[in-house]
């Protein structure tokens, strides 16, 4: 029998398991998780910093996603590769690490001196394994050698694996909360979300007293390419175009599949003459583009575009949107291919 069988756990330690259960499971926050696990994982250990480390699967690294004494300014930018240092190599193994101070010259120690930039005589570190893998890995720098016993470890260990279960029913919801505001044929935003953000957008330009703007984009002809290509091409097309609005606009602009091959991108604090400007350098980069289908046929995509702003339009969500749409299609009715602004 070990220690965690022969003896009863103490009140302190079940009160600690008590508060991380019961605040894991009143949030499906991923930052108030993230910060719930160190604050109260905190009080099991004395260490001169505890870091959590999260896997970026896109691009196969770690990252600081929180870390305890002021240290996570220091660390935002920095990206632990899988297998380097201690983190990596713990993510790449999925076993704990524990490297005393008396073998300080490990090699992934050292690596981790240069990813962490902090001096580390010791450090414990350990998977946060769900299941569905392991979701990343916690850090303890310098941890106090009196307090790394076989009961403080065997603790920590329960309490990585309820961390890592409320990281992945963080992840699910928010998967989830994505799929419902975006558009399955573009990857855009849905209309749905569109009248969300922008009644947010409306709302902070009236307490700000700063102008937001929306340009409504309807392609040209996108009929006669279903007739001729067919719905798959179509919608292929559509789903390219999208991804190139995207491309084009500015960080802060969102994008938004309106319906059928109607876009919309809404400018936050954009005045009418910068809204214009932007509009009409994104429709002429649009326009240029040649799009490359799965078959190799090739196409191009012009466009139609109406320009509103609030103020002076009426702050209003269908009003800013029934305005853009009328310039569009006024644009439409002489000619199609230019943008129209107030």
């Amino acid at each position: 029998m070990n220690e965690l069988t022969e003896n009863r756990i103490p009140l302190d330690d079940l009160m600690v398991f008590h508060q991380l259960a019961r605040s894991l499971n009143s949030s499906l926050d991923l930052d108030t998780i993230l910060r719930t696990i160190l604050d109260q994982m905190e009080r099991i250990i004395a260490a001169d910093m505890w870091t959590l480390l999260m896997l970026d699967e896109s691009r196969k690294e770690l990252y600081y996603a929180i870390a305890s004494q002021n240290g996570e300014d220091a660390l935002r930018d920095l990206r632990v590769k899988l297998g380097e240092g201690v983190a990596g190599w713990v993510m790449e193994h999925g076993e704990t690490l524990i490297v005393p101070e008396s073998e300080d010259n490990d090699p992934r120690l050292q690596q981790t001196l240069a990813a962490d930039r902090r001096m580390v005589r010791s450090m414990i570190a350990m998977p946060l394994r769900g299941r569905k893998g392991i979701q990343g890995v916690i850090e303890i720098l310098n941890p106090r050698a009196s307090q790394m016993s076989d009961y403080t470890i065997a603790f920590l260990h329960i309490l990585c694996d309820h961390a890592a279960i409320a990281i992945e029913n963080a992840h699910d919801v928010a998967r989830i909360q994505q799929l419902t505001i975006t558009d399955d044929a573009t990857g855009l935003f849905n209309v749905r979300h569109l009248y969300k953000m922008l009644e947010h957008e409306l709302e902070r330009s009236g307490r700000q007293r700063m102008p937001v703007s929306l340009a409504f984009i309807d392609l040209d002809r996108f009929k006669s390419v279903n007739d001729v290509h067919g719905h798959l091409i179509g919608s292929e097309l559509l789903g390219r175009v999208g991804k190139r609005l995207k491309q084009l606009s500015r960080e802060q602009d969102m994008c938004f599949r309106y319906g059928g091959d109607e876009f919309v991108v809404l400018m936050p604090d954009t005045a009418p003459a910068d809204a214009l400007v932007l509009a009409t350098g994104l429709h002429q980069e649009l326009t240029n583009t040649k799009f490359r289908m799965s078959n190799g046929l090739e196409l191009s995509a012009s466009a139609s575009v109406g320009l509103a702003t609030c103020p002076p339009e009426n702050a209003a969500v269908h009003a800013i949107i029934g305005a853009a749409d009328a310039r569009m299609y006024a644009v439409k009715s002489n000619g199609r291919g230019k943008v129209r602004g107030e």
